[in-house]
């Protein structure tokens, strides 16, 4: 038998393989990964078993002349940028090179696919959630009348933080915050944020609500938020947690579980502001009304001294003697009865307008 040489076998192949790659096929799999160099799009594609196993994989390009357009389409129709972890409905050709084997090229990209794909994941997470019962954890909790401790957790660089920072500080109020660094983007910002949520519960009673902001950036770093396991954490966070992720596409998993989710930072810092100015106005109609309970006390108990002080004076001995009477008195003391009096001594009698002195006779 007459061995073939590496390059005659591939190049019997690569015949045997011309009538397939004369063709296209729209093929539904994982990225498994995904990189760019030089324009290009490198992916590997998988697919998994229903028990979790790799049931194929292939490598996979999409050319510098398709990819960047391709790339764009995708997150304009889907809000979310192409990545690895994505299902997507591709349309491939069949390639095959001598030094670089099997491979697939991508010529098309359906995006509703994907859609249909995440919001499909959204609902499993967020049926998983309730299933558990961490739907309504968040909810089960109160907010103090005066929140004035926080624990911020965002990135300090983000304009969102500093929106609230100014906002609070603007208001007047003594708002103490401390702030847990987090990414709020990118591979790592899901375990990052579930990371600072863990350092905050380990100070839970030095603060009286949690607050979550991201602000800014594009709709497309916002998948994290929609994870399980953040949203899961979120719900079990025994502080309420007031979110302003700022998104402007639907309500994320994780604006689902928190004790109150609002659009952006500055939002949740003007409805803290709004809630303590509430609270001084509460405090300022409550001083007015007993200012004037006070007032109204004081005059009613000048009032009754008045009536007191006509009273007195309606019984004052000279009022009495005004009216004709006369007080008999034997050594300071009121005469009541003539046997109080020896006889031959002296006594006084008082009038309005003066003292009789007298002596008692026989």
């Amino acid at each position: 038998m007459t061995p073939y040489t590496l390059s005659q076998l591939t190049a019997y192949i690569d015949q045997s393989l011309a009538m397939l790659s004369a063709q296209t096929f729209w093929v539904r799999a994982e990225i498994a990964s995904l990189s760019s160099k030089n324009g290009h799009g490198y992916m590997e594609l998988v697919e998994k078993s229903p028990n979790g196993q790799l049931a194929a994989k292939m490598r996979a390009t999409c050319w510098s002349n398709l990819y960047p357009m391709l790339c764009a389409y995708f997150e304009h129709e889907t809000g979310e940028r192409l990545q690895a972890g994505m299902q997507v409905l591709v349309e491939v050709e069949v390639s095959f090179h001598a030094v670089y084997s099997l491979s697939l090229n991508i010529l098309q990209i359906d995006p509703t696919f994907t859609v249909g794909d995440l919001a499909r994941q959204r609902q499993e997470t967020l049926r998983k959630l309730k299933a558990e019962g961490l739907t309504e954890l968040q909810q089960q909790l109160k907010l103090p009348t005066l929140p004035l401790r926080l624990a911020v957790i965002s990135s300090e660089q983000a304009a969102g933080y500093g929106d609230f920072m100014d906002e609070l500080q603007q208001s007047g109020f003594a708002f103490r915050v401390q702030l847990f660094p987090a990414l709020m983007q990118g591979e790592r910002a899901e375990m990052s944020i579930i990371e600072a949520l863990r350092a905050v519960e380990k100070y839970a009673g030095d603060y009286d609500a949690v607050v979550l902001i991201r602000g800014g950036g594009a709709s497309t770093d916002l998948g994290c938020f929609d994870s399980y396991a953040l949203s899961a954490a979120c719900a079990r966070c025994s502080l309420p947690i007031l979110s302003g992720i700022g998104h402007t596409r639907d309500v994320s998993i994780a604006d689902q579980v928190v004790f109150l989710p609002l659009k952006t930072p500055t939002a949740v810092a003007t409805f803290l502001v709004e809630r303590l100015q509430e609270q001084a106005e509460r405090l300022q109609r409550l001083r007015m009304r007993l200012q004037k309970t006070a007032e109204m006390q004081v005059l009613i108990r000048r009032h009754q001294i008045e009536l007191l002080r006509q009273r007195l004076a309606a019984c004052s001995p000279e009022r009495i003697y005004r009216m004709g009477y006369s007080l008999a008195t034997y050594n300071g003391k009121p005469l009541r009865s003539v046997d109080e009096l020896p006889t031959g001594k002296a006594f006084e009698t008082h009038l309005s307008d003066g003292t009789i002195y007298a002596i008692r006779q026989g």
